[in-house]
Parts: C-alpha cells; sequence; structure tokens
C-alpha cells in the first residue's frame, strides 16, 4: 500500500518532543540483526553515513511498501556511501521473516525491548481501541513483537554520520506519510556526504 509524500516543506521536520535533532549527538543503542547478533547503531554508523528507519513493524502494509522502495533503491544509496538500516519492535523471528519476504540488502533490526525506541524518542504507545482495531484487521502487534507493551514506533529516519551525528532527521505521527525515495536522496545530496573514498 503506498503511502503519500509530506510537502516539501515539511520534509525533514520532527514533531515537538520526537526524535533527535539535527545537529545532535545519535543515541547509541544495542539491539539484534536478524541472525540474533548483537548490532550496535554506533558500529554500524562507524562504518560509513546510516540512514536508520524506524518503521511500525511488518504487519504494517505502508511499512512494507517503504522497505521495498529502500530495497529498489539501494544502489542509490551505496553510490552515496550511504547504508540504509532498518529497525522495528517486531521480535528476530518476524525481522528475518520480512527481511527473507523482500531479499533487504540492508540490516534489518530487532528492538522489542524498545531500546533505540525510546532512545530516539520515537516510541508510540498504542491505546487499547486501536490495539483491538488493528488485531480485528489481523495485525496482531503482542504477536509481531512477543510483548504486550503495545508499542510501535513513529515512522522516522535519521541520517547518522560516521562520527555519530545526526545530519537529518524526519518523523511523521501520520504512518501514511512518509518522504519518497527523490526526497530523501535529495536531503543525502544536500548535505554532501564524504564520497568512500574520500574517507
Amino acid at each position: 500500500m503506498k503511502y503519500g509524500s509530506p510537502p516539501e516543506d515539511r520534509v525533514g521536520a520532527l514533531p515537538s518532543g520526537v526524535g533527535i535533532p539535527v545537529g545532535k549527538a545519535a543515541p547509541d543503542a544495542t539491539v539484534q540483526d536478524t541472525d540474533g547478533r548483537p548490532a550496535r547503531i554506533q558500529d554500524l554508523a562507524k562504518e560509513g553515513p546510516i540512514l536508520l528507519v524506524f518503521y511500525r513493524g511488518g504487519w504494517c502494509p505502508f511499512c512494507s511498501f517503504q522497505i521495498r522502495e529502500l530495497t529498489m533503491a539501494h544502489p542509490e544509496y551505496r553510490k552515496r556511501g550511504v547504508l540504509p538500516v532498518a529497525i522495528s519492535v517486531d521480535r528476530l523471528e518476524e525481522s528475518a521473516k520480512t527481511r527473507a519476504s523482500y531479499a533487504i540488502p540492508f540490516p534489518v533490526l530487532s528492538d522489542p525491548e524498545l531500546v533505540a525506541h525510546r532512545a530516539y524518542r520515537v516510541a508510540h504507545h498504542v491505546d487499547e481501541e486501536k490495539f483491538s482495531r488493528l488485531k480485528g484487521f489481523g495485525m496482531d502487534i503482542e504477536r509481531s513483537s512477543g510483548r504486550n507493551h503495545h508499542v510501535i514506533a513513529v515512522p522516522s529516519l535519521f541520517l547518522i554520520e560516521r562520527e555519530g551525528i545526526v545530519r537529518w532527521a524526519h518523523a511523521e505521527p501520520d504512518y501514511k506519510v512518509r518522504p519518497s525515495t527523490p526526497q530523501i536522496l535529495a536531503a543525502i545530496d544536500g548535505g554532501r556526504l564524504p564520497s568512500p573514498c574520500e574517507v
């Protein structure tokens, strides 16, 4: 299911109290990759800039479209020396299923304990009414996360340079609205990260 894109003047915006602003140090957090190994965000960024993408879960059709877009545009990110890194509250098995479904060529991380979600201030609590409504649609967030905290991500993106500073950030409480690939690439190009041969 395709999402809408924000107007240009809203690209790179963070709602009050959500996310880590540009110029601030990106919080470190250790979660798990799809092989069950510890994955430390700072370590990933040390190898080169990363685009940290918080998505609601593999059950969300808008997130699935976003992951597919990131996968298709991977050569463009690679050309710019940027590694997308997708992260959700989904438990390990669900994250692995998402990665396999789209043959994703970049890391997919699992954070059911909300370590990174809280550090990046993108944890969104789903109330009982919405939880029941989602479950009625076959979207069981408790089964996906393996937890009963009823927390999912505010869809958001953080471009983190290898020095650990947030270069660009965007968060959108409306899960049906997310920056398009051209908008994200324009933000990367606008900040002109060093190319791999320059670092």
